[in-house]
């Protein structure tokens, strides 16, 4: 697994950089209905640890992940992840 970048999505809960295909707000009824789908098939992560949840994010499995941390805080993380080691000497 060396290489593999992990984005820290709260709590110590970390998700596979090149597996999330989307980081979205979880406000809209759009997205409150995928969380319940998923809940309902099993498909739900939620890394929150019982607080609100402010993102969502969509694995290329299927799979949807709830994080305490904003989206553009992810995706900050995500960028992050993206720069090369060297680069950020």
């Amino acid at each position: 697994m060396s290489g593999e970048r992990l984005i820290n999505i709260g709590f110590g809960n970390y998700v596979l950089a090149k597996r999330v295909i989307g980081i979205v707000n979880p406000a809209s009824s759009p997205m409150k209905r995928l969380r319940e789908d998923a809940r309902a098939e099993g498909r739900l992560v939620d890394a929150t640890q019982g607080r609100k949840t402010r993102s969502i994010l969509i694995m290329d499995s299927n799979h949807v992940f709830l994080s305490y941390i904003q989206p553009e805080t992810v995706k900050s993380r995500f960028q992050e992840a993206e720069t090369p080691c060297d680069a950020k000497a």
